[in-house]
């Protein structure tokens, strides 16, 4: 089974949500995290003022549910039989690895700096748990970076260089909606990898249920009892 390069699906992807931002007074690193630096963002103010309360809170919510999202299919992963479920394993796991390096070039493209890839993969296949730790500290730094953008940074477009070679040029904002729906498309992939495995082997594997109504009520359990309580008094 060949997994087919991105390269020119993300150069024609284009659209974006236009989200206002309030100025942060939390001052933060903003440098991409590297390997040299421990993918580490370090906060240099204060803690940040709750997103929900600032019109960069929809960014700021796919981009936890995408942390949340990667951290599930990774664990659903590693419960493959690295024997018995090779292929599937080794697919879905290039196909993470594949977003990683993707989701570190644009952090970079976010920041200005040099990225250092020369192809949107890398050569080795990286396990499941060294996987989901440079994923951690990657989608902390995300976070990090919107919650103290400014409509101006948002707003700002970027002149880039794909690792094909090709030119491109996306606001802020895009390339952060970007990096989410890439992330889905591919874990979306993985998702079928694995479900490929499951019907091939006949095992019970544990499957990620990769939907954001899914991220919301598993993380804010409170939701379910309020649909139940607001569905009971509709009835009355």
């Amino acid at each position: 089974m060949t997994i087919t390069s991105t390269v020119a699906r993300e150069r024609a992807w284009r659209g974006a949500l236009r989200i206002a931002a309030a100025a942060s007074e939390t001052r933060v690193d903003m440098r991409a995290p590297t390997e040299n630096n421990g993918g580490e963002a370090h906060i240099l103010g204060e803690t940040h003022k709750d997103t929900t309360m600032s019109e960069n809170a929809l960014l700021s919510r796919m981009l936890r549910y995408q942390a949340w999202a990667n951290d599930e299919m990774l664990t659903a992963i590693a419960g493959l039989d690295a024997v018995e479920h090779a292929d599937e394993r080794h697919l879905a796991l290039r196909l993470m690895n594949h977003c990683l390096v993707v989701n570190r070039i644009f952090a970079a493209h976010l920041t200005g700096e040099r990225h250092g890839f020369a192809s949107d993969n890398t050569p080795d296949t990286p396990e499941p748990d060294a996987l989901r730790a440079a994923f951690a500290a990657l989608d902390r730094w995300y976070l990090d970076h919107v919650e103290a953008a400014t409509p101006a940074m948002l707003a700002e477009s970027i002149p880039f260089a794909f690792t094909d070679g090709d030119n491109g040029y996306m606001t802020r904002e895009e390339m952060l909606t970007h990096v989410v729906t890439h992330g889905g498309y591919h874990r979306g992939e993985a998702g079928r990898l694995m479900t490929q495995a499951v019907a091939r082997s006949g095992k019970n594997i544990r499957l990620p249920w990769d939907t954001y109504a899914v991220h919301l009520h598993r993380t804010e359990p409170a939701r379910r009892l309020q649909g139940k309580t607001e569905a009971a008094n509709a009835t009355r």
